[in-house]
């Protein structure tokens, strides 16, 4: 009799877990994901990438605005009966009392190595930190936010030319294939969960937009992590004659000039620790991305100019 599973995810990051679980055979007998947002211009109505390939494969899906003191879903999961939960990236913390409604708990498939970078954006955090790699955790949810006994972690070398998007995008490979190699024997008790060592905890805090803007007396190699961290969304920024920037690529250059200064025709930017960073790819506020070679053609912005 095959096993039941309940999947709980929302982003584009979940998708390959749900299709791994979904093409090796596992009964996804349910899928939680977040409600449909609506844009800020003309209210149209976004389904989350998990819908969107629940419909595809038809599995039957849920939304809930919020598990906590939902009775309704507390009820619905706990007539399942269902053997687990594999939760990715789901954007809700799953309620205690829902922890014990399958029979071999919630597993998380968690952005990072951890104890390093528990909570909300481990994979920007790791870039803006220069971390020299990161990876996946598979562990049990308990109470506290990704603190739970781990039952295998996986390594990536990060590249600094790497941005949030591309590493996000490995990461969600790295699990999908990973997570078959754990599945069977968490479903069987076999898995052996080994306890965080708590006192290396660190900690991802979620992205304020604010901290976007870039502050030009910091070093190259920590501007365009921002760059890369941020990317695409909410992006590294400055401000121009009261429009913003969004730069979207950009590599450490070898000019020098005085912080904040544009040293050459082609967006070369003078930094802290007397360094420079050459803007690659940009986007003008409510325009389209360009190429520097594009932008420079019609910008305001020339040699000289203090950014």
């Amino acid at each position: 009799m095959s096993k039941k599973i309940i999947f709980m995810g929302t982003p584009l990051f979940a998708v390959p877990i749900l299709k791994s679980l979904y093409q090796n055979g596992y009964e996804i007998t349910v899928v939680y994901t977040q409600p449909p947002q609506k844009s800020h211009r003309g209210q149209k109505i976004n389904k989350s990438p998990i819908q969107g390939i629940s419909e595809t494969l038809n599995l039957e899906f849920r939304s809930p605005e919020i598990l906590k003191n939902n009775y309704d879903e507390y009820n619905f999961i706990k007539n399942l009966n269902a053997d687990l939960a594999v939760v990715v990236a789901y954007g809700q913390i799953i309620p205690k009392d829902f922890l014990e409604l399958t029979k071999k708990g919630f597993i998380n498939i968690h952005g990072s190595l951890l104890p390093r970078l528990r909570g909300a954006a481990p994979i920007q955090r790791a870039i803006m930190n220069l971390d020299e790699e990161t990876g996946i955790s598979i562990m049990k949810i308990v109470e506290e936010l990704d603190s739970g006994p781990l039952a295998n972690t996986y390594k990536l070398k990060l590249d600094r030319n790497n941005n949030a998007q591309e590493i996000s995008e490995k990461l969600s490979l790295l699990a999908a294939e990973k997570i078959l190699d754990n599945l069977d024997d968490i479903l069987e008790g076999k898995a052996k969960f080994i306890e965080q060592d708590h006192s290396k905890a660190t900690y991802a805090k979620k992205i304020n937009k604010k901290e976007g803007q870039i502050d030009w007396r910091i070093g190259a190699s920590k501007i365009i992590g921002k760059i890369n961290g941020l990317f695409p969304s909410p992006g590294a920024f400055f401000n121009f004659n009261g429009e913003r920037y969004k730069i979207l690529k950009a590599e450490i250059g070898s000019g020098v000039g005085k912080i904040g200064e544009v040293i050459s025709d082609n967006l070369e930017v003078a930094c802290g620790k007397n360094q420079t960073i050459k803007i690659l790819e940009i986007q003008r506020q409510g325009k389209n991305p360009q190429k520097i070679s594009e932008f420079m053609l019609g910008s305001r912005i020339k040699k000289g100019s203090m950014i």
